[in-house]
């Protein structure tokens, strides 16, 4: 189940207690203060993977927990720091304070770590407190308990390139014949409930990730649709791609809608490179208006049932995400 957002508890373990104790050594015959220090708490680690694309996993438990440092030992022997939980998320994610709306962290590569919760520090062992004057210290102090906070996960893909369009203009089934990916396919609106990711071949080990947004309709950005919930995963991609359905009435149309609502979203949306795919030609014969050739992208006539203009367009995609892999960031809200 896709699911791009979710909230979760985390708290990092207590440190452990000091110990108290003393040496009784047959060949140290006034002994002497040994209680070791306490192990630090574990911290609570969000990790990045390239594997993952839905936050469905880690939402489904709530609350994570990592263990407590251990108390400190006789023979000066500090306790075992507690283990750190690593929860794994999805590259893209961004992790914000559940309460103050605070970025804390934004996961971006494949690997990168974050620490969220610092597991507490250890308490000091008896040994610790012994001096020329005070030789047989009994005190000691106790672990400090580890960080808890609520965070929130929010997710943005990370993509190559983005098919955006209206309804049924064919964006799912482009995307199953270009990738191996198997999205649903039906002949009524909003087929699509979640962005779909593909990887599309280039040949000797080329590729790039494609991804299928459900589709837009006017005022998707005031929450209309579905496309609205997922505009955000837009901004993270290479490059645009407006399928167009030419049989549908004036294409052109449709192309100023879903541009208007991505301005509304985000204004620099618009700066990205974008593509022009005039979808379902095998439906009749169609002519590219002037006001398409007017735009400043390139335009393809496709067809997912014959493959017609996908090798062109996978091309352009391709060589387009290459040159944008740095000019992400400066898209984003």
């Amino acid at each position: 189940m896709f699911i791009d957002e979710t909230q979760i508890e985390i708290a990092a373990g207590k440190g452990g207690d000091g110990m108290v104790s003393f040496r009784r050594e047959k060949y140290v015959p006034r002994g002497g203060p040994s209680g070791g220090n306490g192990g630090r708490g574990g911290h609570v680690i969000l990790k990045a993977s390239k594997d993952l694309h839905t936050l469905y996993d880690i939402g489904q438990r709530r609350i994570f927990k990592a263990e407590d440092g251990q108390k400190g030992g006789t023979s000066d022997c500090t306790g075992r720091n507690g283990p750190d939980e690593i929860l794994l998320v999805p590259a893209g994610t961004l992790i914000k304070n559940a309460e103050t709306g605070e970025l804390l962290a934004d996961l971006k590569a494949d690997g990168q770590k974050a620490i969220l919760a610092e597991g507490g520090k250890g308490g000091l062992g008896n040994a610790a407190f012994a001096n020329s004057i005070r030789q047989t210290p009994r005190m000691t102090t106790p672990g400090k308990p580890g960080d808890q906070r609520k965070i929130t996960l929010e997710l943005k893909l990370l993509a190559d390139c983005a098919l955006i369009g209206f309804p049924n203009a064919g964006k799912s089934s482009l995307l199953r014949r270009v990738s191996a990916a198997t999205p649903k396919v039906a002949d009524y609106p909003f087929t699509t409930l979640k962005p779909v990711l593909g990887v599309v071949g280039m040949g000797l080990g080329r590729s790039f990730v494609l991804v299928d947004i459900p589709g837009l309709i006017e005022g998707a950005a005031e929450g209309k649709g579905l496309g609205h919930r997922f505009l955000r995963h837009i901004e993270r991609t290479g490059c645009l791609a407006f399928v167009i359905d030419s049989s549908g009435e004036n294409p052109y149309k449709q192309y100023q809608v879903i541009r208007a609502e991505l301005e509304k979203f985000h204004p620099l949306l618009l700066e990205k490179p974008k593509l022009i795919l005039l979808n379902k030609v095998d439906l009749g014969e169609i002519k590219v208006s002037v006001k398409f050739k007017k735009e400043k992208c390139q335009i393809f006539q496709t067809s997912s049932i014959t493959g017609q203009g996908l090798e062109e367009f996978k091309k352009a995609a391709y060589a387009i995400a290459r040159q944008q892999k740095d000019n992400v960031d400066r898209w984003e809200s």
